[in-house]
């Protein structure tokens, strides 16, 4: 079964605090992400009243009310990746392959209900890979899920149900929420449908480093002791409102359940993602091109600075959008329009909600001055152009055209080589990097924009044959 993937998490905290935070050995699950940290010697804690805190007039009925009738039950189809197909000897003697047996694995999770037509916000983890989505709203009303888009940086996806007339969550302003302000989780642990827990705000602007194969990974989580378990990932954290303040994705836990805190994605960068999503097909991202650090006692010490608060600019990308707006290394970054930033994640947060092209006010200081300077952001090519969404992001493949050595090794005309493989459809397909695509439809393939045309306007089953190194040939097929 899939419905799990267990992953064990040991953080060593950095002492220059930088942008990854804290090394971490990790293990998560596709219904929840998990994180874990070894056991410690606690010092003894004085026992307070807490019940004798809650203020009295205090009531959840309805914000649970409202958010229970908008978050869904996600549950995800995979075939076993490791069912590529092929060259089969019984084909050459008796004329048919011999049936190959897939085996199915499934997971579950949770989702956000964000318009009345059918759009649904979730974690990328809980669908990653998935042959098939299959959502189950609150009154229990089953729908097959077409997949938007995904955003493996900040751990969201996008899905689309056919349907109008749906109850929907509605924004609320995470940069308002406060510590200490009393949340509700709402989700589908353990397959219980419609589960509702409180809890407090106990942190804002965490970093706690679930995404580390990500290149440009945005955590930046609210951190509540709400209970949240397997199965809650992708379901909704609101406040007392019962406005949407963030999308559940991660726990910290000894044991894989939860027993301390649970991290959301805040709806800042949930809008920008699902915004760009839709509009684009792909997450439009706008980089200040600069290496960052949190600064603590030492670094204050070795540089001379005399408060702790912002991050030190510790590096700069030659021709960034920092570089150019006048940042220099040795600015400490102290707001961002206005934003106070104290941390990493904070920046990431805050810089995470503009796209290429957006002009954003940066307060900087040097030599003890306070200086405000306007930053153009650009994407990652260095420029302010917006990142097409070109069917290689459906695909999840980087192609190139074969090298004349590889194809006069392996005795072809012409091929497409899978140069890099991410999440999408070759993947999950079963295709490795390294195959050589000379076919598609029985149609040749000569170049990676022949793949890239054929495939443009094609709806439904899709046949790709190709070549490994090795001299193995084989078929993959996927729908678009």
């Amino acid at each position: 079964m899939k419905s799990f993937k267990n992953y064990a998490i040991v953080f060593i905290v950095a002492a220059a605090g930088s942008i990854a935070g804290a090394s971490i050995l990790s293990t998560t699950s596709r219904g929840n992400s998990f994180f874990t940290k070894r056991n410690q010697v606690q010092p003894p804690v004085k026992a307070i009243n807490y019940e004798a805190s809650i203020p009295g007039n205090l009531d959840f009925t309805g914000a649970a009310e409202h958010t229970v009738s908008t978050v869904v039950h996600v549950k995800t189809t995979y075939q076993n990746q490791n069912n590529f197909q092929s060259f089969d000897p019984f084909q050459f003697f008796w004329g048919q392959p011999m049936p190959q047996q897939q085996q199915q694995q499934q997971a579950t999770g949770s989702g956000v209900i964000l318009s009345e037509d059918g759009y649904i916000v979730t974690n990328n983890h809980v669908v990653e890979d998935a042959n098939q989505v299959e959502v189950t709203l609150d009154d229990k009303r089953t729908y097959t899920a077409d997949v938007i888009g995904t955003d493996p940086s900040t751990d969201l996806a996008l899905l689309k149900i056919n349907e109008k007339g749906l109850s929907y969550a509605v924004y609320g302003n995470s940069d308002n929420v406060k510590v200490g302000e009393w949340v509700l989780a709402v989700g589908n642990p353990f397959n219980l449908t419609s589960t509702v827990t409180a809890g407090i705000v106990s942190a804002k602007a965490r970093n706690i480093n679930i995404l580390p194969n990500q290149k440009f990974p945005i955590e930046s989580f609210i951190q509540t002791d709400a209970a949240v378990n397997p199965g809650n990932s992708g379901g909704a954290l609101v406040n007392t409102k019962g406005e949407l303040i963030g999308i559940n994705a991660a726990i910290a836990s000894n044991t894989g359940s939860y027993s301390g805190y649970s991290f959301a994605i805040p709806v800042t960068i949930v809008k920008k993602v699902v915004d760009d999503l839709l509009e684009f097909g792909k997450v439009q991202r706008g980089f200040i091109g600069v290496s960052i650090k949190d600064i603590d006692a030492d670094l204050a010490k070795e540089k001379s600075i005399k408060k702790l608060d912002g991050v030190y600019v510790d590096g700069l990308t030659d021709g960034g959008a920092a570089q150019n707006a006048g940042i220099k290394i040795g600015d400490v970054i102290t707001k961002i329009n206005g934003v106070v930033i104290k941390t990493t994640p904070a920046l990431q947060e805050q810089v995470g909600r503009f796209r290429p092209g957006d002009k954003i006010s940066v307060t900087v200081l040097r030599n003890d001055a306070e200086k405000v300077v306007e930053v153009v952001l650009k994407n990652k090519d260095g420029n302010t152009a917006m990142v097409k969404n070109e069917i290689g992001n459906a695909l999840g493949a980087t192609l190139e055209n074969a090298s004349d050595d590889e194809l006069n090794k392996l005795g072809i005309e012409a091929g497409v080589k899978i140069k890099e493989l991410q999440s999408g459809k070759l993947k999950t397909s079963g295709a490795r990097e390294g195959f050589i695509i000379t076919s598609i439809d029985n149609t040749p393939m000569k170049t990676t924009t022949e793949v890239m045309n054929y495939l443009k306007d094609k709806k439904g089953g899709v046949l790709i044959e190709g070549v490994y190194s090795n001299g193995m040939k084989a078929y993959y097929g996927f729908g678009l």
